[in-house]
């Protein structure tokens, strides 16, 4: 696929995203307080990103004054309103120990979790009563999600201790849904890792398991338009780690033949077949020891 090729069509899949706000609005960020906590230091933010509703969220660094490559963490879902942003600094039951905040500014890296709309700081209103607000409005809150996201990788490019140049994301669940669309959409992020979630669309309808995501999930007409792994390739050469667990109903193993396949043409036919790696675990919906592992090395290798 050429640039131009692929421009056009991160053109057509953002369009399909409904009625959002201007690319170009100004971002406000204030702090509302610095510490130290588990090795690292700790900004609590709200963010001025989309115009509407302010966005809290986390920035970790290590202690010591630098310019740090920087991941944009996406938090998981799985029904939990009250986490959001707080799954960086504390975890939850489906990721290994210790937390990402620790895990990656021990590595050398700093990185940034928002809450997304209904989550954290943002929850009051139901994600369903949300999601019909919007589409009457004409808005889809899966591209309001993907919106603030973007946003976020504006604000760390006007930040003076991030390396704008070395951006990562990665996430698990949700999180992984967001890293691989993010990183699809954006070509400022040069890696992308998402952890068991890399569902293959017509795979989820065969296997009847639409009830697994919830209804953020859902954009109109994209089917008419994308597959999953078209998608993907859209973050094609840049490089992508991909980790799922072969009894997770949200990744069906026939879907993930279709991805892998997909991506290793894709990849190949853009000159760096080694960007692109899918790690498969005889387990479920989690982020296994070994998984960890994989994931560290793999930002070590390429960020």
């Amino acid at each position: 696929m050429t640039d131009n090729s692929a421009n056009s069509q991160r053109t057509l899949l953002y369009g399909l995203l409904g009625d959002l706000p201007p690319r170009d609005g100004k971002i406000g960020a204030t702090t509302l307080g610095t510490t130290q906590r588990d090795g690292y230091q700790l900004e609590t933010l709200l963010l001025e990103l989309n115009g509407i509703e302010p966005v809290s969220a986390y920035f970790v660094r290590p202690l010591a004054p630098g310019r740090y490559p920087c991941i944009v963490y996406n938090h998981a879902h799985g029904g939990n309103y009250e986490i959001g942003k707080e799954e960086l600094l504390s975890g939850r039951g489906m990721l290994q120990s210790p937390p990402y905040a620790r895990a990656l500014t021990e590595n050398g890296y700093a990185a940034l979790c928002i809450d997304h709309w209904c989550f954290g700081e943002r929850r009051g209103r139901t994600e369903s009563a949300t999601f019909k607000q919007m589409l009457w409005e004409g808005r889809v809150l899966w591209g309001m999600m993907i919106y603030d996201s973007l946003r976020a990788v504006d604000y760390l490019n006007t930040r003076g201790d991030v390396n704008a140049d070395r951006l990562a994301t990665l996430g698990a669940s949700f999180g992984s849904t967001m890293a691989w669309w993010l990183a699809a959409l954006d070509p400022r992020i040069k890696v992308c890792i998402d952890i068991c979630c890399l569902s293959d669309y017509q795979a989820l309808i065969d296997q009847r398991t639409l009830d697994g995501h919830s209804v953020y999930y859902f954009v109109p007409s994209l089917l008419k338009h994308f597959t999953a792994g078209q998608i993907n390739a859209l973050i094609a050469p840049r490089p992508h780690l991909g980790l799922a667990g072969i009894y997770d109903p949200l990744t069906p193993v026939a879907g993930l033949d279709r991805i892998d396949a997909e991506l290793k043409r894709v990849y190949a036919e853009t000159g760096n077949p080694a960007g692109w790696l899918l790690r498969r675990y005889a387990t479920g919906h989690i982020e296994t020891a070994h998984m960890r592992v994989t994931i560290l090395e793999w930002l070590r290798q390429w960020l």
